[in-house]
């Protein structure tokens, strides 16, 4: 358990959140959200102990042993990957080490040998013995080789680096498990096993995730961090955000009788218990929701952009033809022999762990980059728009401000329209006069989808669009994409995002070759384990 009692933090002068009375408990996951910039991840370094608050206090039983999710991914390098793993419980690691080096003492002593008994009691009493088939178990689990524990960390890729130091904040079953965003780098099988693991878990889960599908899985509350303010909210992600979306709009019908508002929220809130449960935590939850009350609901300040995409005209039957298409990028082939045809009305993910694959794709495609082989064409009523993964090229050294940048894209340009259409996209007031080389990232994949919006194409193609955005914002930008009537190719690693946008799949392999199939991502990824 954790208790939280009147915590604030204070920069220069500035509350990033204030009064913040909290309760954090056994055998529930609690999902930390907010806008980028919010505060979450310095919310949880207050509760790991990390960063002193400017206020209040946080309260942790002094038997509880925490574990936090590390960041540094060059901190173990001089260890190997069982050490580090083990490292997660520092008090059965440093048992181990004392132990050993009293071992390899050439003048072993009577006093050592009492030493030496007294820490083998505690090493069994720690499990100690099975340390190594549990860390084992672990870094299967994410999808690694049983022989990586003998490795040095400074060996292993970045991607094996962020499942050994995952491994580690699971590892020895601490009381409390504080995760930054855990599933970045992560691949499908790796966050399902993660999933499975923490839905099993019987402790108290505090997590900060982007990833709405992990979110809506495991948590049993959410905890928001809006506007100074941090509060907690029963249910998981698509609950809170179904709820805060019910209540402004009940709040905004002003002409609406007090009972029929409560009427329709007691109504949702039933809808919501009543769905079937899949875990224990599910289970808990629905516990949670039936003993809920309309005063306990969100009551949200987010802002959501407006993300549209319309079509000057419609696709003909031709869309495109990709004919055996291959590649090789710094003598690899990430393309091998690639050939598909889009038709009307698909919206094809590209997924896989193959990122580079993909964008090459859509670079040829985009008639950024020639294949070595294989032809491409586009049907001759396409127009289209491409989000790139990397579109720094658009921003560094250009001095112009946001208006006169999107200004480019159109050929309206009176500032009564890009006022307007700034402020949809959340760019208000002097905002809109930022040079656009110092925006964030966050901004910047903003800009481009403003860019993209104001072609008016009928085929989309984007790579990793949702990257850098906070929840509020992906959730514009996958709303925005289902409403689509034209043609979407698009690379993601949000399980949520693919799930309600495609309708195919395209997995391109490690070897270059690819794997088709018309069926949503959800049954592909059952096949796939299956």
């Amino acid at each position: 358990m954790i208790t939280v009692t009147n915590v604030s933090l204070n920069f220069s002068g500035t509350n990033l959140f204030k009064d913040v009375n909290l309760k954090f408990t056994q055998d529930n996951c609690y999902g930390i959200i907010g806008a980028n910039g919010a505060g979450k991840s310095t919310f949880l370094r207050i509760l790991s102990g990390e960063l002193e608050p400017s206020t209040g206090d946080v309260h942790i039983p002094p038997h509880m042993r925490m574990s936090v999710l590390k960041q540094d991914h060059f901190a173990f390098d001089n260890f190997t990957v069982l050490d580090t793993i083990i490292m997660g419980n520092a008090k059965l690691y440093e048992i181990m080490k004392e132990k050993d080096a009293l071992y390899e003492k050439a003048d072993f002593t009577d006093e050592d040998g009492i030493r030496a008994s007294e820490l083998e009691g505690e090493f069994a009493e720690m499990n100690g013995w099975e340390s190594e088939s549990d860390a084992s178990r672990l870094v299967q689990g994410l999808g690694l080789g049983n022989d990586i524990l003998y490795q040095e960390m400074s060996s292993l890729t970045g991607n094996e680096k962020v499942k050994v130091l995952l491994a580690q904040a699971l590892f020895g079953k601490p009381d409390i498990i504080l995760l930054d965003e855990p599933t970045n780098h992560l691949d499908i099988m790796a966050i399902n096993w993660l999933e499975d693991f923490l839905l099993d878990y019987d402790g108290t889960v505090i997590v900060v995730s982007h990833d709405r599908h992990f979110l809506n899985t495991v948590c049993t509350s959410i905890v928001d961090v809006d506007y100074g303010k941090i509060k907690m909210f029963v249910g998981n992600y698509e609950f809170w955000y179904e709820s805060s979306q019910l209540i402004q709009k009940i709040l905004k019908d002003q002409n609406k009788k007090s009972e029929d508002k409560i009427k329709e929220l007691q109504s949702f809130i039933q809808r919501f218990s009543a769905n079937k449960s899949k875990s224990k935590q599910a289970t808990s939850r629905k516990k949670l929701l039936d003993k809920l009350t309309v005063e306990e609901l969100p009551v949200s300040s987010r802002r959501y952009p407006f993300v549209g995409f319309s079509m000057d005209r419609e696709p003909g039957k031709e869309i495109l033809t990709v004919d055996g298409i291959s590649k090789t990028i710094d003598g690899v082939q990430v393309l091998n022999n690639i050939s598909f045809r889009v038709n009307k009305g698909d919206k094809i993910a590209f997924v896989g762990e193959n990122e580079i694959a993909n964008t090459t794709l859509f670079r040829i495609l985009m008639e950024e980059l020639e294949p070595d082989e294989g032809t491409y064409k586009w049907g001759v009523s396409i127009t289209n728009s491409y989000f790139p993964m990397d579109h720094s090229s658009f921003f560094n050294d250009c001095d112009l401000n946001l208006v006169k940048w999107l200004g480019q894209f159109t050929e309206e340009t009176t500032e009564t329209f890009m006022r307007g259409f700034l402020g949809r996209m959340l760019f208000s007031g002097d905002d809109v006069f930022k040079a656009v080389k110092v925006l964030s990232g966050g901004e910047k994949v903003r800009c481009m989808l403003s860019r993209m919006m104001l072609f008016g194409s009928n085929a989309l193609v984007l790579d990793q669009p949702t990257n850098h955005l906070d929840l509020e914002s992906i959730t514009a930008v996958n709303n925005g994409l289902i409403d689509f009537k034209g043609v979407i190719l698009f690379a993601s690693h949000d399980h949520q995002f693919i799930q309600t946008i495609a309708n195919r799949i395209i997995e391109i392999k490690e070897d270059g070759t690819m794997i088709d199939k018309s069926c949503t991502y959800d049954d592909y990824i059952e096949n796939a384990i299956s």
